[in-house]
């Protein structure tokens, strides 16, 4: 599965530096999506020598695979939000978004990056959805926004309600990204590929090991879409959401397509948008979200995007398909700011739920604004929210999946012994060898074993069935089928078994 951001777009040669063991820095920054490379930008802009750190390559994980939607208008969030936090915390988050779209928009101006202005919608379809609807009319205009409610969405199926804002954006992600990347080399920072950060010391200069060696740094940034440093127990409140996206070939189009950015107040939610692709233009369609490792069938939840398009779209001609990851925070409002035990000088933003684009943007200028030693009104705002008893009770939610999820799975690699034939193309299973869990996929021909055991803190590991890989369902850890880590709070691969 690869996303259409990353399969139609080149990044120029030349773009990743080599790792220097014991380099020195002023801020290393781990991550090279949206908010680490804006992160970096922006601490380079004000003359500090930055190096990036990316596990993978640009844009690998989330960013290269988001739906690229720059709004305000936010699906049934804001309600959310306002459920469990004061008006004046509802009220800076929608002022960072605010900000971070703004900074965005000129960015996209300033570098010449193609981007297109949208009507976008939250829409209802069914009475459940049109009474989240309404709490979500009613957040918005609590938060100050002005918004419109509509029965005319263009979409080719009837609505019971929607609510609009005008002049919201969509844009090509890896574009962007490839602009911060050529910024940052030319105000002299570093950009490393395929080297993993793998612990940090906590006094400053802080001794920065990773996957090829150690650096130093007098602060860092922790831009991994969960915190991969285990400090402050991140990984326990947060929820690791993940979803599906594809994009079809629609005759008659762009006429055909509706125009908007939407997004269903309904469940399971539906978001869609068109994609520019050279001279056609593509409809995007996503949804079917659920926690990492907790689906029967991750094939099931794309095959049912596709049935739902067909619907509406008889004729369209699948041409990408892809998934994502995020991380929803226990109280619905991203942690931004400094890592417990880090010293004063580690840094973190995540729990962006979904609407990364405004939110890494906006995490990055309060962490540059705080590194730079500035002050941003809104992010302090955040920064002292309370815990409220809704976040708690999240919080409990959240753990007690962890908790089932984990004796359950034991239990169940304990009773079933190891299959002694390899599986089916494409299948993977999990049994006990020797009174361990071990995992064995069968993947382009080739039978791999590994340990069934993630690295991070122990979960029995899930075969996902469309995208080929074994996902922790308790915190949300995922790794190839020959063992290599590939997203989540784990920093070590799965050891192979032999056999």
């Amino acid at each position: 599965m690869k996303s259409v951001w990353l399969d139609t777009y080149q990044a120029p040669s030349g773009t990743a530096d080599e790792f220097v063991p014991g380099a020195h820095y002023d801020t290393v920054v781990a991550g090279a999506g949206l908010t680490g490379l804006t992160t970096a930008v922006l601490l380079a802009r004000a003359g500090q020598r930055v190096a990036v750190l990316e596990a993978r390559t640009v844009g690998a994980v989330t960013t290269g695979n988001t739906t690229a939607k720059l709004s305000l208008l936010q699906g049934t969030t804001l309600s959310q939000i306002r459920r469990h936090q004061p008006e004046g915390v509802l009220r800076a988050y929608v002022e960072g978004n605010r900000e971070g779209i703004a900074w965005l928009v000129r960015y996209l101006e300033e570098r010449g990056v193609p981007f297109q202005r949208r009507m976008a919608y939250t829409y209802a379809t069914t009475a459940q959805g049109t009474s989240a609807l309404r709490k979500e009319l009613e957040a918005t205009r609590a938060a100050g926004l002005h918004v419109n409610w509509t029965r005319d969405t263009g979409l080719p199926f009837k609505v019971s309600g929607a609510i609009s804002l005008p002049e919201q954006v969509q844009f090509h992600p890896m574009e962007v990204l490839g602009a911060l990347a050529a910024e940052l080399k030319e105000r002299g920072g570093t950009l490393v590929e395929g080297v993993r950060l793998t612990g940090a010391g906590v006094r400053s200069p802080i001794t920065v090991q990773t996957s090829e060696g150690t650096v130093r740094a007098d602060r860092l940034v922790l831009a991994t879409g969960i915190p991969v440093l285990d400090r402050g127990g991140y990984f326990a409140k947060l929820s690791p959401n993940r979803s599906y996206a594809l994009t079809y070939r629609v005759p008659g189009a762009p006429s055909s397509l509706p125009q908007g950015m939407y997004l269903s107040a309904d469940s399971p939610a539906r978001t869609m948008r068109t994609v520019p692709v050279g001279e056609e233009e593509l409809l995007l369609v996503g949804g079917n979200d659920h926690v990492v490792g907790r689906t029967p069938s991750t094939q099931a939840a794309v095959d049912d995007l596709e049935a739902w398009t067909r619907r509406w779209f008889p004729e369209a001609e699948r041409t990408h398909a892809w998934a994502a990851q995020d991380y929803r925070s226990v109280n619905l409002v991203p942690f931004i700011g400094t890592l417990p035990r880090g010293g004063g000088h580690i840094y973190l933003a995540t729990g962006y739920n979904k609407w990364g684009m405004s939110n890494a943007v906006a995490a990055s200028l309060a962490l540059s604004a705080e590194i730079l030693g500035g002050t941003v009104p809104w992010a302090e705002k955040l920064g002292r929210k309370a815990t409220t008893p809704a976040d708690l009770l999240a919080a409990l939610r959240v753990n007690a999946g962890v908790g089932f999820n984990a004796p359950k799975d034991w239990l169940r690699t304990e009773l079933n012994e190891l299959p002694a034939e390899a599986p089916a193309e494409g299948q993977g299973v999990v049994g006990r060898e020797w009174g361990r869990p071990v995992a064995v996929s069968t993947v382009d021909g080739t039978t791999c074993r590994v340990s069934g055991v993630c690295t991070h803190l122990g979960g029995v590991l899930r075969w996902n069935d469309v995208e080929r890989s074994w996902d922790c369902p308790l915190h949300g850890s995922r790794f190839d089928a020959d063992g290599t880590r590939l997203e989540g709070p784990a920093v070590r691969d799965l050891a192979r078994r032999g056999g």
